[in-house]
């Protein structure tokens, strides 16, 4: 069986084919079944590995916003090219701070999911 991190830390795919899992993914998203899928999900505490990767992310955004504030109107070219710049001057300093937002996220995860749960109790 293929682990979260396998997956994620795989080759990234080409542009055509995001767009085409984006398409397919958005149709899936109305389903029942998925929907069902996300609300069991909430009720769940995440891995420390998928907290480390939204530590990870949040951080990179955090100086993304701050070094580079026109990111999102980039071009595709462009953001790749300021994501290296911002990893090679910055990767050490991200990592240091991912460690402490984890450990920050970490406990909003525990009061994210009592409030799910009861939020389930209640209805």
């Amino acid at each position: 069986m293929k682990k979260f991190m396998d997956i994620y830390e795989a080759r990234p795919n080409p542009v055509a084919q995001r767009r085409a899992l984006a398409r397919r993914m958005s149709k899936m998203a109305k389903s029942p079944s998925v929907k069902a899928k996300k609300a069991r999900t909430k009720l769940k505490m995440r891995n420390p590995a998928k907290l480390k990767l939204l530590a990870r992310k949040k951080t990179i955004q955090k100086f993304r916003q701050k070094y580079f504030p026109r990111y999102d109107n980039m071009s595709i070219q462009q953001k790749v090219k300021v994501d290296q710049q911002i990893m090679q001057k910055y990767g050490a300093k991200i990592d240091k701070i991912a460690q402490r937002a984890m450990m920050q996220l970490q406990k909003a995860e525990i009061e994210r999911v009592k409030t799910a749960r009861q939020a389930v109790k209640d209805a």
